[in-house]
C-alpha cells in the first residue's frame, strides 16, 4: 500500500496518466465520430437545420401508389410520355429533371411514343447511373461523355477519379432523343443513412454532373466547374458549394428541408396517374385535375416511388428528417440547396480538433483555479454554452461535432478531478508538516480541510498575536540542572498549549521560555481578539494552579507576562517547496512582543495594546498606562492592563 502511494504521487504516474488521458481521448474521438456523431447530425438537422420547408418553385410528379393501382407495374412507356406531354404542351415548366434510369425493353412502339416525346423536348434532364464493373463499352463512354460530359478545371492536388468505370446504357433512341443527362447515384453513409449527395462523378477519368447539378447549370446556362479541395464553383454564376473528396468523387451534405404537413415529401407532390388523367381530361376539352398552369415557371421532377409495388418501385432511403424519404424528393432538395445557395458545411478535422484542445485547455484552467463546486458549474455553463453554440451553427448551415467534443471534456474532466485530488494530497501532507507540530488533530483537520486558505506565499490578514514569556528564567535555569529545566518548561508548555488551542489559537513556536500564538489565521474566527484576551485570562489561571503544584513539589514558583496586539499581517507558509515554516510577519507582532516586556517594567501579567482594546472593551476591566514610550515606535501609544474579565 506504501508503494502505491508512492508511485500514485510519483511523476511516472502523471506520466503515465497523461499517455492514458490522450489514448482514451483517441479512442473516444473515433467512437463518437462512427457511432454517435451520425445521431446527433440526424437530430440536429431535423431539429435545427430543417426548419423550413422546400421551394414552391420546385414540385415532384410521382408514379405512387394510386397511379400503381390504375396502371400495374411495370409502366409502358407511353404512360411516362404521357406526362411529358402534358408538361411540354399544355405547361411551360422552367425545366423537368427525369429521376429515372432507362434500359432495353420489348415494347419497342411504346418505346417509340416517349423517345418521340423526348426528342421535341428542349429542357429535360434525363437521369443515368454509373458502374463499378470494369469490363466497359469504352466506346460508349466515349460517345456519351462527348454528349453529356462537363468542362471541369480541377484544382485538387491528388484527384481522386473514384470507384467508377463504366455506365448505363441507354437504348439507342433515348440516347439520341435526350440532350442533357446527370447521375441519379446516391451514397448512403455506412448506417444507411443519406446525408450527403454526389454532386459531381468521374468515370475513366470522365467528369458527370449529378441530375440536380446538370439542372442547375442548364438553369444558368453554363457547363463549366472548378474544383478545388473543399469547394465546387459553377462558373458564370456566384454558386460556391461546400464540398469534400470521397470514393464516388466530389460530395456536399445536403441541407434537408421540413416536410409538407401530411406528406413524406418536402416539395409540393402531384400523383402521375393525376396528371395523365388531366392530359385526357384537356384533350376532351374538360376542366382538368391539375390545372397546367399551377406548374407553369416551375422546377419539375418526375420519379417513381410506390411501396405497394413492392421493392422494385419503391424509391426511398432513410434520411435524417424521414425514414422512408423518397428519392425524386431527394433529388429535389439538392436542386433546392443549389438554387438557394443552403448547404451543411461540416466542420474540418483541424477545427474539430482545435475546439476539442480549446475545451480541454479551459477544463483544465478551470479546475485548476476553482474550487469543485465552482468549477463543475463553469464546466457545465461551458457544455451548455457549446451545445447552444452547435445549434446556431447548424440553424446557419455548419455541422460541428457535438458530442464528441463534450466526451473529451468529460474525460478531461475526470482526469483533471482526480489530478487535482492527487496534488492536493500532496499539498495537506506538507501543510502537515509544516503545521502539524503546531496544531491538536482537531485544528489540523479544520486547517486540511480549508487547504486553499494555506499556500506557498502566505496572505494579508487580520489577526492577534499573543506572547508569553516566563519571568527570571534565567537567573532560575542558572540554580538549576537543565534536566529539572526541561520538566518544568514540557509541563509548562503541556498545560497552556490545550489552552490556548481551545480558544481557536495556534501555537507557532517556543522561543527558549516564551510561546508565541496566532488567533484570527490560519483557523478563520471573527472573535480572534476576544479569544486571545480570554484565552490569556485562562493561561494566567493555570500558572496559579502550577505555582501551588510546584510548591508543594519542592519546585520554584514561575510567574509569567503576556502582551497582545492585533493587526494586519502577513500569514501564511515561508521556505521551500520541500521546507514549509507557518509563520506571521509584521510590524504587529513585533509590537505584541514589546508590549509583554513591558510587563516587567510596570509589574504587570497582561498587557495588550490599544487596537485590541478597541475590540474587547465590553468583555473586561482594565487600567490604561498611557503616553508609554515602545521601542522602535516615534510616537508614544497607550496600552491597558488587563484586571480580569468582566
Amino acid at each position: 500500500m506504501a508503494n502505491l502511494k508512492t508511485f500514485i504521487k510519483s511523476k511516472t504516474f502523471f506520466i503515465y496518466s497523461v499517455i492514458f488521458h490522450i489514448i482514451l481521448s483517441a479512442f473516444l474521438i473515433i467512437v463518437s465520430w462512427y457511432a454517435f456523431e451520425p445521431k446527433v447530425y440526424n437530430f440536429m438537422a431535423q431539429n435545427f437545420s430543417a426548419y423550413k420547408t422546400g421551394s414552391e418553385e420546385i414540385a415532384v410528379i410521382v408514379i405512387d401508389d394510386k397511379s400503381i393501382e390504375r396502371h400495374r407495374w411495370p409502366w409502358k412507356r407511353d404512360l411516362y410520355a404521357k406526362i411529358f406531354e402534358y408538361l411540354n404542351t399544355y405547361s411551360s415548366p422552367k425545366i423537368i429533371g427525369y429521376d429515372a434510369i432507362l434500359s432495353s425493353s420489348e415494347d419497342k412502339a411504346s418505346d417509340k411514343v416517349l423517345f418521340d416525346t423526348l426528342h421535341g423536348i428542349d429542357n429535360v434532364v434525363v437521369g443515368f447511373s454509373p458502374l463499378e464493373q470494369k469490363d466497359a463499352d469504352f466506346e460508349y463512354i466515349k460517345k456519351f461523355n462527348e454528349k453529356f460530359g462537363i468542362d471541369v478545371t480541377d484544382k485538387r492536388k491528388n484527384n481522386n477519379f473514384g470507384i467508377y468505370h463504366s455506365i448505363s446504357k441507354f437504348p439507342t433512341e433515348y440516347f439520341n432523343a435526350v440532350k442533357y443527362a446527370g447521375s441519379v447515384n446516391i451514397n448512403q453513409d455506412y448506417d444507411g443513412y443519406l446525408r450527403r449527395y454526389d454532386s459531381v462523378i468521374t468515370v475513366d477519368k470522365n467528369y458527370y454532373p449529378s441530375l440536380a447539378l446538370r439542372m442547375y447549370m442548364l438553369l444558368n446556362n453554363t457547363n463549366k466547374v472548378t474544383l478545388n479541395h473543399n469547394n465546387l464553383f459553377v462558373d458564370e454564376t456566384n454558386l460556391t458549394v461546400p464540398t469534400d473528396t470521397s470514393a464516388a468523387g466530389v460530395q456536399n451534405f445536403i441541407r434537408y428541408y421540413k416536410k409538407h404537413s401530411g406528406s413524406e415529401y418536402t416539395h409540393k407532390k402531384y400523383s402521375a396517374i393525376d396528371i395523365i388523367d388531366s392530359l385526357e381530361s384537356i384533350k376532351k376539352g374538360e376542366r382538368p385535375i391539375i390545372e397546367p398552369s399551377e406548374l407553369n415557371d416551375k422546377i419539375v421532377f418526375v420519379g417513381a416511388n410506390a411501396r405497394g409495388a413492392g421493392l422494385a418501385l419503391e424509391d426511398a432511403l432513410p434520411t435524417p428528417i424521414l425514414q422512408r424519404h423518397p428519392g425524386v424528393d431527394i433529388q429535389a432538395t439538392n436542386l433546392d440547396n443549389l438554387i438557394n445557395n443552403e448547404f451543411i458545411k461540416q466542420t474540418t478535422l483541424k477545427q474539430d480538433l482545435f475546439v476539442i484542445i480549446l475545451l480541454s485547455i479551459a477544463t483544465f484552467i478551470i479546475i485548476s483555479k476553482f474550487s469543485i463546486f465552482k468549477s463543475i458549474l463553469l464546466l457545465i455553463s461551458i457544455g451548455i454554452i457549446y451545445f447552444i453554440f452547435t445549434i446556431i451553427c447548424y440553424r446557419n448551415g455548419i455541422a460541428p461535432n457535438v458530442i464528441t467534443p463534450l466526451a473529451i471534456q468529460l474525460v478531461t474532466m475526470i482526469f483533471g478531478y482526480s489530478y487535482k485530488f492527487i496534488q492536493e494530497g500532496r499539498n495537506k501532507e506538507k501543510i502537515k508538516n509544516a503545521m502539524g507540530k503546531y496544531l491538536s488533530q482537531d485544528i489540523m483537520q479544520n486547517v486540511v480541510q480549508n487547504i486553499d486558505d494555506i499556500r506557498l506565499g502566505g496572505k494579508k490578514a487580520n489577526v492577534t498575536v499573543l506572547f508569553a514569556d516566563i519571568r527570571g528564567f534565567t537567573s532560575m535555569s542558572e540554580k538549576m540542572t537543565a534536566e529539572e529545566v526541561s520538566v518544568i518548561l514540557n509541563e509548562y508548555f503541556s498545560e497552556i498549549e490545550p489552552i490556548i488551542t481551545k480558544y481557536n489559537g495556534v501555537i507557532n513556536k517556543f522561543i527558549g521560555d516564551a510561546v508565541m500564538a496566532i488567533f484570527g489565521e490560519p483557523i478563520q474566527d471573527i472573535n480572534h481578539p476576544q479569544n486571545a484576551v480570554k484565552c490569556a485570562c485562562e493561561m494566567l489561571k493555570k500558572v496559579e494552579q502550577l505555582q501551588d503544584k510546584w510548591l508543594f513539589e519542592g519546585k520554584p514558583k514561575i510567574e509569567i507576562g503576556i502582551g497582545i496586539n492585533t493587526g494586519e499581517a502577513f500569514v501564511g507558509n515561508i521556505g521551500s517547496e520541500k521546507r514549509l515554516e507557518y509563520t506571521v510577519i509584521g510590524d504587529m507582532v513585533n509590537l505584541a512582543s514589546r508590549i509583554e516586556s513591558y510587563n516587567k517594567v510596570y509589574k504587570t501579567n497582561m498587557l495588550i495594546s490599544s487596537s485590541t482594546y478597541s475590540h474587547v472593551s465590553d468583555i473586561v476591566d482594565v487600567i490604561k498606562i498611557a503616553d508609554v514610550t515602545i521601542r522602535g515606535k516615534a510616537k508614544k501609544m497607550d496600552i491597558y492592563e488587563v484586571l480580569r474579565l468582566s
